[in-house]
């Protein structure tokens, strides 16, 4: 694929949210890991606000993220990253309609890594529908345990930064106790508790969606490929 007017070590990445608190997290580990890169921000923070009051992504919701990416392409966009867990379904027919142009889920790339590690893999999030929908992305063979760390993002949205990582932590104890192996942090917003999740666990490793979608995403560049 041919990058838009720009070389391909400093394309033009949309980076699409549905969570304010996905924000932060992803300019951090681009501006870290990918500073060449040229980043536009796109939040509507109604789309979680809406998947939680409905339960189901239906044909609104896919309207929505076709409206929002045609948008991102419109601006010259060499690449789409969605950083919200829950809307794999939206996502996937996002990347149908713009074909070849890369468009990443948020958590595809943290999901091969985990699978590589051959381990029993201890999923964790802080918004529930994440734990519905991400689950059906995973092979089937591949044990999974999931868990939720109720009261963490809305003690993130309130200022309480302790407080999220505090109960993300105990939830990844939850998970080792229970036999996992790898520890998956299903969101962009749950990176910040990756040291707090860590020290938790032990030497159990941990996978962020963050860390692992920017180097996917990087090397597909590079690699010129969809």
């Amino acid at each position: 694929m041919m990058l838009a007017n720009r070389s391909s070590d400093a394309p033009r990445v949309a980076l699409v949210h549905a969570l304010a608190e996905s924000v932060g997290p992803i300019n951090t580990a681009m501006a870290r890991d990918w500073p060449r890169a040229q980043r536009m921000n796109l939040l509507d923070d109604s789309l979680s606000a809406d998947l939680a009051r409905s339960g189901r992504l239906g044909p609104d919701m896919f309207g929505r993220f076709a409206a929002l990416a045609d948008y991102a392409v419109s601006t010259g966009a060499d690449a789409i990253l969605f950083t919200c867990s829950a809307f794999g379904p939206c996502i996937e027919a996002v990347a149908c309609r713009h074909a070849p142009l890369p468009v990443l889920k948020p958590n595809e790339a943290m999901i091969v890594e985990a699978i590589r590690t051959g381990r029993r893999v201890g999923l964790l999030a802080s918004f529930g529908p994440t734990l519905e929908s991400m689950p059906a992305e995973f092979p089937p063979q591949v044990p999974l345990e999931l868990e939720l760390a109720d009261g963490a993002l809305a003690a993130l949205r309130a200022g309480n930064v302790d407080g999220h990582d505090t109960l993300v932590a105990d939830a990844a104890r939850r998970l080792v106790g229970r036999g996992c192996e790898v520890i998956a942090l299903a969101q962009f917003s749950l990176a910040r508790a990756r040291p707090a999740v860590q020290r938790a666990v032990g030497t159990v490793p941990v996978l962020t969606t963050v860390d692992s979608a920017v180097a996917a995403l990087k090397d597909r560049i590079s690699r010129g490929q969809g």
